[in-house]
């Protein structure tokens, strides 16, 4: 079985396992306080251009997510999202949870615009009743969305500045920002994204690490007491230099963004295969998540040696899947995906 249901299926980048294992029996401080998390905060700041960010290192996406809400949030405030955003639906109500409602915004492709949020935050203050109701405060987007589809720097600049006109903060769910950022569709970079949100995250579990996120903040609001907070969600490591020995790996020297342009490279190779023996694709990806419209028939004939992601019937004899190329994904796998079209 050759799986491509998700970026995640493989353990860990072989740099990673060999760093981890030369420095295993190192003591250093906990909680991420040692010198190699010192040192990955250097490499993201350094990357990003801006000496003045705060960077945290938790374990998951969902940890990261949460903690920053709560940051941004008062307990009668709510974060705006796409219906399909990460927070909305994956994460089994983890903000809500935590006492913050997560206000939806229908949107066909993932993305959120700045009129989405401008006609939220009008709908809100302007009902006389709106103490009622929860209150608009932050705008949550992914980079990609969950269909991997990408903000262009107009759109993000656009949606910043709704954001600032409606005094809302802007947080940026990057578990698979390198993906993203090296697209051939891509035309923003990585100190652009920095200085265009409040806060944004910096993803490993999906991008060849063991485990581990990197949230980058930039307001002071969010700043303040920050690590009271992550360690109140469960996200704060005892053994943290297990993050920080990982991206120090990944961004010493760019193998982070080589591993995410080659996932990207094969994704496409399977998009075009697929799109030229007449297969549609749900979502305008450029990333390495794709979602071609499958005949039923076939879907079941591919699924006995393949493994993909149930995405949404699209009529009663068509399937959109989600096939993910990861930073492991090799090219046999996908010529043997394209070798199993051209049998059926």
């Amino acid at each position: 079985m050759i799986r491509f249901e998700c970026d995640y299926a493989e353990g860990a980048h072989e740099r990673i396992l060999r760093r981890l294992f030369e420095t295993n029996l190192e003591q250093t401080p906990g909680y991420s306080e040692d010198h190699y998390c010192a040192r990955a905060r250097d490499y993201v700041r350094d990357l990003c251009e801006d000496p003045g960010l705060d960077v945290h290192f938790l374990v998951g996406g969902t940890q990261t997510n949460a903690a920053v809400i709560a940051a941004a949030l008062r307990p009668h405030q709510g974060v705006i999202a796409a219906a399909s955003g990460h927070i909305a639906v994956h994460e089994t109500g983890a903000i809500e949870s935590y006492g913050h409602k997560v206000l939806t915004v229908p949107s066909g492709d993932g993305k959120l615009s700045a009129l989405d949020v401008r006609r939220v935050h009008e709908n809100h203050w302007g009902d006389v009743t709106h103490e009622h109701m929860v209150q608009p405060a932050m705008v949550y987007i992914s980079q990609p969305t969950e269909n991997g589809t990408l903000y262009t720097r107009e759109e993000l600049e656009t949606l910043r500045g709704a954001c600032l006109d409606c005094g809302l903060l802007l947080y940026v769910d990057g578990a698979r920002l390198g993906y993203g950022l090296m697209s051939e569709a891509c035309d923003l970079t990585l100190p652009e994204l920095a200085g265009l949100c409040d806060a944004f995250s910096i993803g490993g579990t999906k991008q060849g690490m063991l485990f581990g996120e990197a949230l980058v903040l930039a307001h002071p609001l969010l700043k303040r007491d920050f690590r009271y907070i992550v360690k109140q969600h469960g996200g704060l490591l005892a053994k943290g230099r297990l993050l920080g020995v990982q991206f120090c790996a990944m961004l010493e020297d760019g193998l982070y963004f080589d591993l995410a342009k080659e996932a990207d490279r094969l994704a496409m190779t399977i998009r075009r295969a697929f799109e030229e023996r007449g297969f549609p694709v749900l979502f305008d990806s450029h990333t390495n998540q794709q979602y071609p419209i499958l005949p039923d028939h076939l879907l079941a004939e591919l699924e006995e040696d393949f493994a993909f992601s149930f995405w949404e019937k699209v009529d009663g004899e068509h399937t959109a899947v989600r096939i993910c190329t990861s930073w492991a994904t090799e090219e046999r796998a996908v010529k043997a995906l394209i070798d199993a079209l051209d049998r059926e």
